[in-house]
């Protein structure tokens, strides 16, 4: 297969993001929604617009085909974390149900866009059934890992399997603990990035023994997010393909082991549209399509 939506770390060839203008709208709107959603402060609109134009510019340079979520007044600020409310499936879209109650529109904003463009989804996850897609990441083509998580429950991981097992699809389940509690972003992404089919970044302190042996016998190495990096987005990096490394500004130790192994490493500045809301590259996009 040349082409897949089944992967983690294949060249990116089409992405889904949702550009500040359409979803951080304007300074009114961040300081109405910023601290009910739990973001650290309010991020500043036109810095934020410059910094999402080079995040945005990276991948535009990377040819990658980009998709753009339009404006909906029904979402919040949390929108522009477009991961989280869809999974892609070779075999279609699957639509998520949010775990975090201000997020609960976006699934359906994201499925009418995906209707309107033609881009074909498999199924949804119902209530009480809850599931957000930084809670899911694919191990290889047979393979997914779901994270059980204050956003992702029993219910929605039920749901998934009954759409994934009877294509093939193994579901890995990872019991995350509590950590900061229910208010806080706290997925499987937070301490997990495949970045090859045999190589990840992760936060090995808040990840689950049962699940780090299961990678290690599958044949992954890793790349150790230090203590002092893993708040700052180090372990969240987006593979544009196979070891090329997008991350946030201002995680040296980590992005010098990736480079000491043969990863190449593309920075963005990501104060206000990245670590004040909780979100690194991986959250800002959904990826669609990828191949070799």
């Amino acid at each position: 297969m040349t082409e897949t939506h089944h992967s983690e770390y294949l060249h990116l060839h089409s992405v889904c993001i949702k550009p500040v203008e359409n979803a951080f709208v304007s300074n009114e709107i961040l300081s109405e929604q910023w601290l009910d959603l739990n973001y650290l402060s309010k991020p500043d609109y036109n810095k934020a617009l410059l910094e999402y134009q080079i995040f945005e510019s990276i991948l535009q340079r990377e040819s990658v085909k980009i998709h753009s979520f339009p404006m909906d007044i029904s979402v919040k600020i949390d929108s522009i974390y477009c991961r989280d409310a869809a999974i892609a499936t070779d075999f279609g879209m699957i639509i998520c149900n949010m775990g975090k109650i201000d997020r609960l529109n976006e699934p359906n904003a994201q499925k009418k866009y995906y209707q309107k463009n033609k881009i074909p989804f498999l199924g949804e996850i119902k209530s009480p059934g809850t599931i957000e897609g930084g809670d899911v990441a694919w191990l290889d083509e047979k393979t997914l890992a779901v994270g059980h998580t204050y956003r992702t429950n029993e219910e929605g991981i039920d749901q998934l399997k009954q759409l994934l097992e009877p294509k093939g699809i193994e579901i890995v389940i990872v019991e995350l603990p509590h950590y900061n509690g229910k208010s806080d972003v706290f997925h499987l992404m937070s301490i997990f990035s495949p970045v090859d089919k045999d190589l990840a970044v992760v936060y090995s302190p808040l990840m689950p023994i049962k699940f780090r042996n299961e990678l290690i016998k599958r044949g992954y190495k890793f790349v150790e997010v230090p203590d002092e990096e893993f708040e700052s987005m180090g372990c969240n990096v987006l593979a544009l393909a196979p070891r090329k490394c997008l991350m946030v500004q201002g995680n040296p130790k980590t992005e010098q082991e990736l480079l000491t192994i043969g990863c190449e490493v593309i920075n963005y500045q990501g104060e206000e549209i990245s670590l004040k809301g909780g979100g690194g590259p991986t959250c800002l996009t959904r990826p669609i399509l990828r191949g070799l």
